[in-house]
């Protein structure tokens, strides 16, 4: 066994259930990301934009000079589940442990075996959606899958539930094939099934459309118009690749560190939203859902009700929220929740005590629209 095929079978024995070799000359789809940067289709992340992170971007010398080669890995996590009637939504990556520090130390550990087998220490860095790398032109580059409409990178066997991450390494080693097919042909089966219509031509999103940014990067306000739309997701959204025809295949296996964790995946939503500052930090210690932070994550969870059938519990954990809770901003959407339930004799009384100017006005938006509703004979 070569060096190569042996550390290929080293990051198999570590739970990656694709490598791949690339070299480390400028992403082949660069291009598309400054379009798309110029487009201002990454919204509000303007990390993305910044001219240093750009130009490592372009080229992953600019990361490390020494790189001569780079390891792409891929690791499986669980695909989607069915929606439960009344519960909310999180995307499938984020069930378990935090795919970020999982993912980094075990590349910490191949790094290591590898160091181990050439007798020095190499100049590297390792990410895992960490870094200032296009993981996916990389990923296709060594010959882990396509890019999908649905901008996933798809493998013909394992689907599109895969987390990535890079090592990049002073070692020459040949490069992987590429990934040169496209499989996706002329289904449009992910574009079709998004609820905002963000994915666009080009395999590119509009991110201030997608239910993964307004539930995870965004920190305002989710746009009025979008929040009937969530279908109770409160983190992330897994539906292009749930529609996915490549996602249809029996799963492989999962790593434990990405099994559920209890009150996962269908969270209680009124119960959540009720959830007091260390409950949060208890529930979601090493989880990704912490990202979002407990702000961010109660202002998802009060416009996801009001993107499903009222109930009485959900009712009474809004009216809670509208009174009782501190922020402004979850206050914001649990008056448009109350206000797509009706609520108008709630939204009445907290119009009488409300400070905030938005939260306001969001109450006498909401109390405005109930009163030019018809109502049905």
């Amino acid at each position: 066994m070569n060096l190569k095929q042996a550390i290929k079978a080293q990051a198999e024995l570590l739970g990656f259930a694709l490598a791949g070799f690339t070299t480390p000359d400028p992403p082949p789809h660069f291009a598309v990301y400054e379009a798309w940067l110029r487009a201002g289709r990454h919204a509000e992340m303007a990390y993305l934009a910044a001219p240093e992170s750009v130009a490592r971007r372009a080229d992953p010398r600019r990361v490390l000079p020494e790189c001569r080669s780079i390891l792409v890995l891929g690791m499986a996590y669980p695909a989607t589940a069915a929606p439960v009637p009344g519960a909310g939504r999180v995307a499938s990556y984020a069930w378990g442990d935090d795919y970020h520090d999982v993912l980094t130390e075990r590349c910490q550990a191949l790094v290591g075996w590898i160091q181990a087998e050439v007798g020095r220490l190499l100049p590297y860095r390792v990410y895992a959606d960490t870094g200032p790398l296009l993981e996916r032109d990389l990923a296709q580059r060594a010959g882990l899958g396509w890019i999908g409409k649905n901008t996933c990178l798809i493998h013909p066997l394992l689907g599109s539930y895969l987390f990535l991450a890079e090592a990049l390494l002073d070692l020459d080693l040949p490069p992987d094939p590429p990934f040169s097919a496209d499989r996706c042909g002329s289904c449009t089966r992910c574009l079709d099934a998004c609820p905002t219509g963000c994915i666009l031509p080009d395999r590119t999103l509009d991110a201030s459309r997608c239910i993964s940014y307004l539930t995870i990067e965004n920190k305002a306000a989710i746009p009025a118009e979008l929040r009937p739309r969530l279908e109770g997701w409160v983190f992330g959204c897994d539906i292009c690749q749930s529609v996915c025809p490549w996602n249809h295949s029996p799963s492989p296996a999962i790593d434990p560190a990405f099994a559920p964790r209890p009150g996962l995946p269908a969270p209680d939503l009124p119960a959540e939203l009720l959830l007091s500052s260390e409950a949060f930090r208890t529930k979601f210690r090493g989880s990704p859902v912490k990202r979002a932070k407990r702000s961010g994550y109660l202002r998802n969870v009060a416009a996801a009700l009001g993107s499903l059938p009222a109930t009485p519990a959900a009712q009474a954990a809004l009216a809670d929220t509208l009174q009782h809770n501190q922020d402004p901003l979850v206050r914001l959407h649990a008056a448009w929740s109350l206000g797509q339930m009706g609520d108008a004799a709630t939204l009445q009384k907290a119009a009488l005590t409300e400070k905030d100017p938005a939260v306001r006005a969001e109450i006498e938006q909401a109390l405005a629209q109930r009163s030019s509703t018809p109502t049905q004979s």
